[in-house]
């Protein structure tokens, strides 16, 4: 669905509301992974298909959530409403820059089931659609409520520095530094969820080499919450992550599941 809303200075801004791409990965994608010292960090919020979609502004009825974090310390992104790309800031200090980005809550209604059974077999929770159906629950309309978790690493002037968590009810967090650290074998990454390990995650790896063309691929994490995703030099990655939790919706038009998405944004160097 597409909305014209007003900026204070009365501009109209064009965007999308989530709705039609609601089972579509949303994630952060800087203009450039490594940008020198004291430059601007600028990045995308995007919400679509194998590392391409829609631009979101920086509306911030729609967010919980911006900032970027440097070695503990954590700055809120500026901008004014409509602002596209979302984020477009000058680097607070050198080292590595972690972009996080928290949506508000949003709702989808399924009104066929096939669709429901499609995407939670697609994001690894099959379990879902016999625990629907065992809790009683209405088939023919199914309503969710789901709220995305983005993260993204930057390099600023020597990169140096490691990724944490950094709050956020559910996000992947990097075990090496992309831009400074040797991942011949491979990136580990740790899924967490209220910042304990999420055992047994399936986790969506989108690959997308120089030329822009994508890999999908899928691993599990092991009981800690970890698996290492295989990386080459001048690719950039966006490693993703669902939950699905059950609610107790009261009506037909409360939502009887929760989904959590967390991703994560990063590139590797061509040269160190």
């Amino acid at each position: 669905m597409t909305i014209f809303s007003k900026t204070r200075n009365g501009f109209a801004v064009l965007w999308m509301m989530v709705g039609p791409v609601a089972a579509h990965e949303f994630f952060i994608e800087p203009q450039m992974y490594s940008v020198p010292a004291d430059a601007e960090i600028v990045a995308s919020l995007r919400v679509g298909e194998n590392m391409t979609g829609v631009r979101q502004p920086y509306i911030p009825p729609n967010f919980r959530r911006f900032d970027l974090v440097m070695d503990g310390q954590v700055w809120a992104v500026p901008g004014r409403a409509g602002d596209r790309p979302a984020l477009r800031m000058k680097a607070p200090a050198e080292g590595l820059a972690v972009v996080g980005h928290v949506t508000r809550d949003y709702r989808l209604t399924y009104t066929e089931w096939s669709k429901f059974e499609a995407f939670v077999n697609h994001k690894g929770a099959a379990w879902a659609i016999d625990a629907h159906k065992e809790r009683g629950l209405n088939t023919d309309r199914v309503v969710e409520q789901y709220a995305r978790f983005g993260k993204s690493l930057v390099a600023v002037g020597h990169g140096r520095g490691s990724d944490t968590a950094i709050g956020l009810r559910t996000e992947i967090v990097a075990g090496a530094n992309p831009y400074t650290d040797d991942l011949k074998d491979g990136m580990p990454v740790t899924v967490l969820m209220d910042g304990a390990p999420r055992a047994d995650a399936q986790i969506e790896v989108f690959d997308k080499d120089p030329d822009g063309a994508v890999n999908v691929s899928i691993r599990t994490a092991d009981a800690s919450g970890r698996a290492i995703i295989p990386v080459s030099a001048g690719h950039s990655y966006l490693v993703d992550a669902v939950a699905v939790l059950p609610m107790q919706p009261a009506t037909l038009n409360d939502p009887s599941w929760e989904t959590l998405w967390a991703s994560l944004t990063f590139a590797v160097p061509d040269e160190r």
